[in-house]
């Protein structure tokens, strides 16, 4: 009987393999995955939101937006795309990946609720440089932020978590400069 399972992927092959695809995907563990293409619009504003409020306070510094259309390489055989990423790797016109992130924002949203979210979690939690890591609902107003222990240094690497549940929380994120309020990120998302 013919072995049918195809060899893992490394990340490199990964990139240079969706060139050549209609659809969007994320590698798992060597493994290809098909990402739910589409969101509402209520998602989508979301995004954008986080992409002018963070790009605008950004500009001027090395540090820029990037969409899910840039990958994020989390483990040697691993490639995420969050929602949004915060860089200041220099951009380069030919690559299709961020070196290093210092901030990822992800939109829960009923379509990628089937995610397995602590394994992605885990990902980026182990992910050299990212300081942040923040799960915004697109459902209703709340997020998530999970934030390295400034003072920890020590291995493992300790992260905090903070709530914010309305529309008066301001988002603090020193390491990169940046504050965000809640009302910014659903800007019109409800309307």
């Amino acid at each position: 009987m013919a072995n049918t399972t195809q060899p893992l992927m490394t990340a490199d092959e990964f990139l240079l393999w969706c060139l050549d695809q209609q659809e969007r995907y994320e590698l798992v563990d060597g493994v290809p995955l098909e990402m739910m293409t589409g969101s509402s619009n209520r998602h989508d504003k979301i995004v954008v939101n986080f992409i002018i409020a963070l790009g605008l306070q950004l500009r001027g510094t090395p540090c820029r937006p990037a969409t899910a259309d840039i990958a994020l390489r989390t483990k040697r055989r691993s490639v995420r795309r969050p929602d949004v990423t915060i860089t200041c790797d220099p951009a380069s016109p030919t690559t299709y990946d961020v070196e290093s992130a210092r901030l990822v924002v992800e939109v829960l949203s009923p379509s990628n609720r089937g995610i397995d979210w602590q394994r992605k979690l885990e990902e980026y939690r182990h992910r050299d440089g990212l300081s942040y890591i923040l799960l915004v609902e697109s459902e209703k107003v709340g997020a998530i932020l999970l934030h390295r222990d400034a003072a920890a240094g020590a291995q493992p690497v300790a992260w905090n978590t903070t709530d914010f549940d309305d529309l008066d929380g301001i988002i603090e994120r020193p390491f990169i400069g940046c504050r965000l309020a809640m009302a910014d990120v659903y800007d019109g998302a409800f309307a």
